[in-house]
């Protein structure tokens, strides 16, 4: 009887006191216990879907053009070896295209990120590499056309395949090895963890690299140019077959340099004049077309080849066309 009056002497009925006692201790429970947040969801930056769409076809396209070349013991001409050495880096710059993907979505770690943008700048290094390779051996190849099929040249061949991978690597750990701006934001590129110095030795070194193949290239087609007009003059050929042999040389050549430098050029003159401050939609803007450059480096380098086209059509359909058996190379397929 005394517990019922000392409980009702506010006057309340009794079951309102019990609601507004249960209120109070949930309310200092929750107090007491942190509330859960929800986790946030996660968001897919579309550019990097792209980015991670075209490594997927750069990829397989480049796959192919290995195990041909692997597969095929006619195919271990210095000229395929450098080709093969092209496709191997594509190949791996959309393997690292795909893992920067996974790992910023599913791994996220500075670890990770170091070792997949070591992969890139490595892969990418050592296709521009081997597209300049590439053209050192189509000038040796016409300019000491006598020569050029000696164990001197193979052993030239492999000598570049070294330095040219042997380099691509060493650019490849510089953001691993320490070469990086996870520790001071401020000295980051447009590709972090990059830093600014990295990125601009990179640029130089692609407009050197440009340079110097511009100049290949134009000694190039003087000597298309000239090989065309000797066999027109030993065949009788008419002036306008010439012009015609002339002008594809030409044109192959220019198609060669424009998409290089189409592709290339935007990204490289962006990084050098721009740092992380920059908006990141940019950087996307001009990375994509570089990416384009490992797609299309397979048809003009590999799948263009009479050798790799027959190659490929014995392991589609079993045989060979008439028609691609019995084409001859002309002065324009450089």
């Amino acid at each position: 009887m005394n517990e019922d009056l000392k409980v009702n002497l506010s006057g309340l009925p009794r079951d309102y006191l019990d609601a507004a006692a249960a209120e109070n201790i949930s309310a200092a429970v929750s107090s007491r216990v942190p509330a859960v947040e929800p986790e946030p969801e996660l968001v897919v930056n579309p550019w990097d879907i792209v980015l991670c769409t075209s490594g997927t076809l750069i990829s397989c396209e480049n796959a192919i053009v290995v195990l041909i070349i692997f597969h095929n013991p006619s195919l271990r001409a210095p000229m395929f070896l450098l080709i093969g050495s092209l496709a191997l880096a594509d190949l791996l710059a959309g393997i690292g295209l795909i893992t920067n993907f996974v790992f910023a979505y599913l791994l996220q770690s500075e670890a990770t990120k170091l070792v997949t943008i070591g992969l890139i700048v490595a892969s990418f290094s050592a296709s521009v590499c081997s597209l300049l390779a590439i053209t050192v051996d189509r000038y040796l190849s016409l300019y000491y056309a006598l020569t050029y099929h000696s164990e001197r040249t193979v052993t030239f061949t492999y000598v570049m395949l070294v330095m040219l991978w042997g380099t691509s690597i060493c650019l490849g750990l510089l953001p691993v090895m320490g070469w990086n701006c996870l520790r001071d934001e401020s000295t980051c590129s447009v590709v972090r963890p990059l830093t600014k110095n990295n990125a601009a030795i990179l640029s130089v070194s692609f407009l050197s690299m440009f340079a110097l193949m511009l100049q290949l290239y134009i000694q190039i087609c003087k000597i298309v140019m000239r090989h065309a007009h000797q066999i027109a003059l030993q065949h009788h050929f008419l002036a306008t077959s010439h012009y015609v042999t002339t002008r594809k040389g030409v044109s192959t050549l220019a198609i060669i340099l424009g998409t290089f430098a189409a592709c290339w050029m935007p990204f490289t003159l962006y990084s050098l004049i721009a740092d992380y401050t920059y908006p990141s939609i940019y950087t996307y803007a001009t990375l994509l077309p570089a990416t384009y450059n490992s797609i299309i480096n397979p048809v003009i380098y590999a799948f263009r080849n009479q050798e790799i086209q027959k190659a490929l059509c014995l392991i589609c359909c079993g045989c060979i066309p008439s028609s691609l058996a019995q084409r001859a190379r002309s002065p324009s397929d450089v």
